[in-house]
């Protein structure tokens, strides 16, 4: 069975790269989302895995993450941040959150469908 990903990130490039990558190369089908609401509306539609950007106008990743693991339809689907915010001490917050991992912006779209089934443990 094909995994079902959604990706939550207010760049549309960046979502047109995912997409691209994890359809293709990877067979898994994904859905996207511009802002932090509309990753909430399709979260409830149980995806297995969630990418979410850590910094996007309106409602950031943190506040999506913290309303998808309050929500009991949502709170056990995976997520793994997307960010550009690796310093010793984003990561030291990081590891407190409960999330899948984080994968580095700019990331190697060679390298991704591996970095994203890891995390998940695909």
């Amino acid at each position: 069975m094909s995994k079902r990903v959604l990706i939550v990130d207010d760049e549309a490039p960046i979502q047109e790269v995912i997409q691209g990558c994890l359809e293709e190369l990877a067979g898994w089908e994904v859905w996207t989302a511009s802002s932090g609401l509309e990753g909430l509306e399709l979260a409830s539609d149980q995806p297995d895995g969630i990418l979410l950007d850590v910094s996007m106008a309106g409602m950031d990743g943190f506040e999506v993450l913290q309303a998808l693991k309050a929500d009991p339809k949502t709170q056990t689907i995976p997520v793994v941040l997307l960010t550009a915010r690796v310093q010793a001490s984003d990561l030291a917050q990081f590891a407190k959150l409960p999330i899948a991992g984080v994968i580095q912006k700019p990331f190697d779209p060679v390298l991704l469908i591996d970095q994203v089934a890891e995390a998940f443990g695909w």
